[in-house]
């Protein structure tokens, strides 16, 4: 393992994270928002920015301690929100996994869709990258990425009323999550469910505190891992 090919998938992943500033922006910017809307002074925003680290799990939680939620129901609907997590980690780890604890547990902090998304793509395509080159590429990806979510966050909560609600950053939201997801619809599984956490969450959007999401996520699991199971008896 060369320096130069080291450095040369670093600055790959660097390049391959940075179209993410056009969503990370945004979505951190409305985070500081709501955050401060929801009563947050500035330290409690950056700090479930920085040690949740989640987008998703954060406005998820946000929201239900404003709909004043037992604490139980935040918890457990933020835990099950960032369950694709461990999937996640799942994934990477025949790829990750040969890595001092140290490297991946800082890996592991700063896993997050899009350099999950990233780096999967990058190791199934590249299967001769050495570890070392690995984990530059994934730091790389991190680069844009991950601090450009905390000054976001920061400026958001600094602005707070400033901006204007004609900005519509809540864009960044579903954008975000649709161009990650939708190239990853490649089996049957991935798209039963799919479709099976958006009828259940719609239909169950009657319940309260967005119960029905935490229950569209599980049952959403279960119908793609029993689809993937009988795909895999016929072959």
């Amino acid at each position: 393992m060369s320096a130069s090919n080291v450095r040369s998938a670093y600055w790959t992943g660097v390049r391959h994270g940075a179209p993410f500033v056009l969503v990370i922006m945004p979505f951190g910017l409305l985070f500081g928002v709501v955050g401060t809307e929801a009563g947050l002074n500035i330290a409690e925003v950056m700090g479930f920015s920085i040690l949740v680290i989640a987008g998703a799990a954060q406005f998820t939680a946000v929201q239900l301690m404003v709909d004043q939620a037992p604490t139980m129901l935040v918890l457990a609907t933020a835990l099950a929100v960032n369950l694709r997590m461990a999937m996640y980690s799942a994934a990477l780890t025949p790829h990750l996994g040969g890595a001092p604890l140290w490297q991946r547990a800082l890996a592991a902090y700063f896993l997050v869709d899009q350099t999950y998304a990233l780096a999967q793509a990058r190791y199934e395509s590249r299967p001769e990258m050495s570890l070392g080159e690995r984990l530059a590429y994934y730091a790389g990806s991190i680069t844009p990425v991950c601090p450009m979510w905390y000054v976001a966050t920061l400026a958001g909560a600094l602005a707070g009323q400033a901006i204007p609600p004609e900005f519509a950053l809540d864009f960044a939201v579903p954008i975000t999550f649709l161009a990650m997801v939708a190239p990853a619809l490649r089996t049957l599984a991935h798209v039963a469910a799919v479709g099976t956490s958006v009828a259940v969450a719609l239909t169950l959007a009657f319940l309260p505190y967005q119960a029905g999401v935490l229950i569209a996520g599980l049952v959403a699991m279960m119908v793609g891992a029993q689809v993937e199971l009988r795909m895999g008896n016929r072959e």
